[in-house]
């Protein structure tokens, strides 16, 4: 089977935007190339890798092993490109990084300390929701991934390197905003506003609530942290999100914490990757620099205790 390295690199770019009009713009080469290129792979392999139904791209069965095979080819080239990049005394080469959403909030603070220490790695950073994220664990598409509540369904090694607090929050001008001290009883009445089924805040959310025999009244589930605060703010309902997602300033928001015992709920932000992953110089001088980063990260969270 002749196929060149090359033909690989554009087939998972493929794969990634599902369009060879995407593909010939992000790879700066014209349509024709890779339609070409595309036709000749396709030929070397000797079955369909993908097919055009209307406007839209699927990858076949083929071109989904084709996909297994190719990333882990590009990712052992890249472990060796920057192995010998390490051997010449240089310290460059790309990190691919996945996180959840309300990782966003702390993961780019240190980001940009990490990249102003080494200016030669480029960064490939992927914010999607928890199912997205999980589909490119799947897949092996990062080097490292970053999340909440790692999956039990998968083979993985996973690290807790930072405390994820969940807080309850709700207007200033809710009737038990000027509460010192509340049960869980209490909110029995309450409107909540949730994140979605799925993501790392809900499942923790509901798996405290399952064990303390509470049932929210769930008024309305969003996917963005920032509309929950916004619907919050707004008297729509009270809410459970992570500390990271709140800010340091809440008052600014027209919003507080109601100290509710049991509060806050105790999670954690995990590292995880694929066991088995040979992790590139890169990833591991991320790893470690991460590991770092949390303790001094874990000082800025409060970690008041929770409300008894």
């Amino acid at each position: 089977m002749n196929v060149t390295f090359r033909q690989l690199k554009l087939f998972l770019a493929l794969v990634e935007l599902r369009s060879l009009t995407a593909v010939a713009h992000s790879m700066h080469v014209t349509q024709p190339t890779i339609s070409m290129q595309m036709r000749d792979l396709q030929d070397a392999v000797g079955l369909p890798l993908y097919e055009v139904i209307g406007k839209q791209l699927y990858i076949t069965a083929a071109g989904e092993e084709l996909a297994i095979a190719a990333r882990a080819m590009t990712e052992e080239w890249s472990v060796f490109a920057q192995k010998i990049a390490a051997m010449q005394g240089l310290t460059q080469g790309r990190l691919r990084l996945a996180v959840v959403s309300t990782a966003k909030y702390f993961v780019p603070r240190m980001l940009g300390a990490f990249c102003r220490e080494f200016p030669e790695i480029d960064i490939a950073l992927e914010v999607q929701n928890r199912d997205g994220v999980l589909q490119r664990l799947r897949d092996n598409r990062d080097d490292l991934t970053i999340m909440s509540i790692p999956p039990k369904d998968l083979d993985i090694e996973q690290e807790i390197f930072l405390p994820n607090p969940l807080r309850v929050i709700a207007a200033v001008s809710h009737p038990l905003a000027g509460r010192k001290r509340l049960k869980l009883s209490d909110l029995a009445d309450e409107r909540f506003i949730l994140r979605e089924k799925g993501s790392g805040t809900r499942l923790a959310c509901d798996r405290y609530f399952a064990e303390q025999g509470f049932q929210a009244r769930v008024r309305l589930e969003l996917g963005s942290n920032e509309a929950i605060k916004q619907a919050v703010a707004a008297e729509m309902g009270i809410a459970v999100l992570s500390q990271h997602a709140l800010g340091e300033h809440l008052v600014d928001e027209s919003l507080l914490e109601l100290p509710v015992a049991g509060f806050p709920i105790h999670s954690n932000w995990y590292i995880v990757y694929p066991k088995g992953k040979r992790l590139t110089p890169v990833a591991q001088k991320f790893l470690s620099y991460l590991q770092a980063s949390a303790r001094a990260e874990a000082a800025v969270v409060p970690s008041a205790p929770a409300h008894r």
